[in-house]
């Protein structure tokens, strides 16, 4: 079925939502859907998660606890408007250092905007770059993090696996994506939301309804959460668990590189 999750084997690469694309026509697509919401992003994901992604975050950061220290590096992945790397420094008490990279330079424009305006800029650098091919050398991060994005990244598997080449050893993978609902009755609440409500309202918000009925159908495509734990764990990541949020709407995996 198209509608049908993908499992720890792979698939994504090929899902444009519920439509089937060749390998390597989906990065444009999705770039092209990020051109397309940028300005209105932090709105979007108030609209998918009624609100509630500004818990899931705070409980990624809190679950990261970066250290005081302004030797701690991390990269966040997929982060163009900075709200996940925002979070961090300002857990850190403004010393640790984040890199916030991004494909999408339209996403990068919004972030850097808001961390001049925050007065955090010197804490931060942003980088335009593909999650699939990091531009950065072995062993330079503390901590790898990266909110609603995995499931934008066509190969998967190659950014888990530049996620732990970048790490250093001790490092953490933080990842936040959108799940399966594992509670009756709400995973069909949940779906009319989804596919009736979230396109009107996105075409209401933005004009058009189509960027958000892609998100809507990405979610439904990515792999539940054992299959992501899988891939993970493949990536040669340890100890690697998932926390359920809000009955499995999203989910916060985690792994080390020891």
């Amino acid at each position: 079925m198209a509608d049908s999750r993908t499992r720890a084997d792979g698939g994504m690469e090929t899902s444009f939502g519920f439509r089937d694309v060749a390998d390597g026509d989906k990065q444009p697509l999705v770039n092209d859907v990020f051109h397309k919401v940028a300005k209105r992003y932090d709105i979007m994901n108030d609209v998918m998660s009624v609100g509630l992604h500004r818990a899931w975050k705070n409980g990624m950061i809190a679950a990261l606890n970066p250290p005081s220290d302004p030797d701690y590096h991390v990269l966040d992945v997929a982060g163009g408007t900075g709200d996940i790397a925002f979070r961090i420094i300002e857990a850190s008490h403004k010393l640790a250092q984040a890199t916030v990279l991004d494909i999408n330079g339209s996403m990068l424009s919004v972030g850097e905007e808001r961390a001049r305006k925050k007065g955090i800029a010197d804490n931060l650098t942003f980088v335009e770059a593909n999650a699939e091919e990091l531009p950065f050398d072995d062993k330079t991060f503390d901590a790898y993090t990266i909110a609603f994005g995995i499931r934008n990244v066509p190969h998967i598997d190659k950014a888990l696996s530049e996620a732990y080449r970048v790490l250093k050893r001790g490092g953490r993978l933080l990842v936040l994506e959108f799940s399966e609902v594992e509670v009756p009755i709400l995973d069909q609440v949940y779906d009319l939301w989804s596919f009736h409500a979230i396109p009107r309202v996105g075409k209401a918000i933005a004009g058009d309804g189509e960027p958000y009925r892609y998100l809507v159908e990405s979610i439904r495509k990515f792999p539940n959460q054992q299959d992501f734990a899988k891939m993970i764990e493949r990536a040669g990541f340890s100890r690697v668990k998932f926390t359920n949020y809000s009955g499995g709407i999203a989910a916060l995996h985690s792994g080390w590189k020891l």
